[in-house]
Formats: C-alpha cells, structure tokens, sequence
C-alpha cells in the first residue's frame, strides 16, 4: 500500500493545505465536497498542486511534518519546481 504526503491550495494559491492520505483520489474528493476540515473549507483549498508517494505511513508522516514546519516561501518552491503553473494535479490524465 502507497501512503501520499499532499499539498493542496485554494484557487488564488494564497491558502495551501498539507496532509496525509493512504487513497489520494478519495482524500482529494473530500477536500473537494468541503469534508477535509475548517481550515480547508473556510478558505475553499479544493486544488491538489503537489504530493510525494512513500511506501510507510510513518515516512509519509514524518515528510508532513516536516513540510509544515518549512517557510511558506520554501513550500511554494517546492510546488512550482514540479508544478510551476500550480495546475490542479487531480485533473492531470497521470492521477487518474
């Protein structure tokens, strides 16, 4: 089983999110219906711009923690070197 450390944004790229899910596609769903919690639906984070796959959960929790301690600046570098016009991933033909 793949474990996934993600980073979602709002439309405006002003709010991101940063998680863990065991199924992605379902987790991304949730965000997208306002499920994924207060923060995500208060600021509408619907757009899934990054994620690492790892195969423990523990790897993928350490990874969150680690992303969510970084400088905003160094988290939106790390979205726009593998997605620099910050596309929602979860439309890319690839995800599916």
């Amino acid at each position: 089983m793949a474990f996934h450390t993600y980073i979602m944004a709002c439309n405006s790229n002003t709010a991101i999110y940063i998680g863990v899910a065991s199924n992605l596609r379902k987790r991304v769903h949730q965000h997208r219906l306002g499920a994924g919690g207060t923060h995500t639906a208060k600021y509408k984070i619907r757009k899934l711009v990054y994620f690492e796959v790892y195969e423990t959960l523990p790897e993928a929790l350490a990874r969150e923690r680690k992303l969510k301690r970084w400088r905003r600046v160094w988290k939106n570098a790390l979205i726009a070197k593998q997605n620099p016009m910050w596309a929602d991933l979860a439309m890319e033909t690839s995800f599916l």
